[in-house]
């Protein structure tokens, strides 16, 4: 039998903590270990979620026998150097998003990944999201036709990370906040492409030049001169369709933070504002639509359970009921270890954590395997070069498909692989 995951934590700090707990709670997991650089923080989750050990450093974390996996939540910046650094070492890889912030980065992550054999998942929660499942089943039918249009963005203000200062000294502060939108795109490319299976051909994109904070962006400010706090752009598919991504940092609005607002079709369109969820189907040869609620499928359940009360909207778009599963999400086929666990990003954790697991133990490929991780991270990369140089359009790499022999787990999958 395939020995388990014995998995060591880079990174203890906000977002570490909702998936050390699922990891433990795994029936393919057996050891969870720590590292962070500030001790106190590893000694704190020791303490709270019961791990096994504590490394002083990330060097000597890779290089340990007792350790098969790595689970990188270090900042999104240095994501690509600790997993190569991991799969050299004969590490398997969970990488919280991005993938990495170079396209170079990116092609020997793969390369090492198809070399090796070795388990690589990036840790994406647009996939799950209840509005790509829908798109993506729905497409797959054939019952939307073509592909003509999408749209999907990523809000997350500003303000909301301000708090931040409490706990770091500002000159690091300011390398967290001065990234580039679009070295952090996937929460948004993620659940167009995992829906239409397309991948990028070019691109052209535009940045916002932001003003407010001019001791964050700009030339000198941070560690890439990035000037924008928000980016669009434009993508030219494999597929012929159009898609436009945003990702804004300085824009009013609180949630939901990632959705899909449009996704364009032949034969049908799938819409999104804020709790509506639309699906239009064009009926038979006639020229009319017909509409459908589908809100209560794609919401959470929750959300829909204070469906009609007076602050029912105020309270979602402030946070309130967002964090759970939706009835579209097969719960029925996660461990049912996870069944009372917390969740959170519109119920997505469980997911990404048990696709890493059943990919270690059968063999196959996680949904967000390296070469699909990597169609999700090189059109930002490329955009903001695009951006940076007044909006010109870039082709934007491709590092093609998996090897044909690899078998890729099914994002909807409705019950469990035999890894146990």
């Amino acid at each position: 039998m395939k020995q388990k995951i014995r998995i060591g934590f880079v990174g203890c700090g906000q977002f570490a903590k909702h998936f050390i707990p699922l990891f433990k709670a795994h029936p393919a997991c057996e050891y969870v270990a720590l590292c962070d650089k500030f001790r106190e923080r590893a000694e704190d989750y020791m303490e709270k979620f019961g791990c096994d050990r504590i490394f002083d450093t990330f060097e000597e974390m890779v290089a340990s026998d007792d350790l098969n996996a790595i689970a990188i939540f270090s900042q999104r910046h240095i994501h690509g150097q600790m997993a190569i650094a991991a799969l050299k070492a004969g590490k398997n890889v969970y990488s919280a998003v991005p993938m990495a912030s170079s396209i170079e980065e990116i092609k020997e992550i793969v390369r090492l990944v198809g070399e090796t054999g070795l388990t690589y998942s990036m840790g994406e929660t647009g996939i799950y999201r209840p509005a790509a499942i829908f798109c993506r089943q729905k497409y797959a039918s054939g019952e939307m036709g073509k592909l003509v249009y999408a749209e999907a963005q990523y809000h997350h203000d500003m303000k909301g990370l301000y708090h931040i200062f409490e706990r770091t000294e500002k000159e690091a502060w300011k390398t967290i906040a001065g990234i580039p939108p679009f070295f952090y795109p996937t929460h948004s490319t993620s659940m167009v492409l995992s829906s239409t299976k397309a991948h990028a051909l070019k691109v052209a994109a535009f940045g916002y030049e932001d003003t407010i904070d001019p001791d964050i962006f700009g030339k000198g400010q941070n560690l890439w001169d990035n000037p924008f706090s928000n980016s669009s752009m434009l993508l030219k598919m494999s597929d012929n369709s159009i898609v436009r991504i945003s990702e804004n940092r300085r824009v009013a609005w609180q949630c939901p933070e990632t959705y899909i607002s449009a996704f364009n079709c032949t034969k049908a369109s799938y819409e999104f504002s804020l709790v509506h969820h639309s699906y239009l189907t064009m009926s038979g040869d006639k020229y009319s639509c017909e509409y459908e609620d589908v809100s209560d499928l794609l919401n959470p359940s929750e959300l829909t359970a204070h469906k009609g009360e007076p602050d029912y909207i105020n309270n979602f778009v402030h946070g309130k009921w967002g964090g759970g599963e939706a009835p579209i999400q097969k719960t029925s086929r996660l461990p049912k270890e996870f069944d009372e666990m917390p969740t959170g990003h519109s119920g997505t954790h469980k997911f990404m954590v048990d696709d890493f697991c059943q990919a270690y133990m059968t063999g196959k490929l996680s949904p967000t395997n390296a070469w699909q991780a990597a169609r999700y991270n090189i059109p930002g990369l490329t955009a903001h070069e695009s951006a940076m140089k007044g909006g010109v359009m870039l082709d934007v790499y491709d590092c093609g498909d998996p090897p044909a022999h690899l078998e890729v787990l099914h994002e909807d999958r409705e019950e469990n692989e035999a890894w146990v």
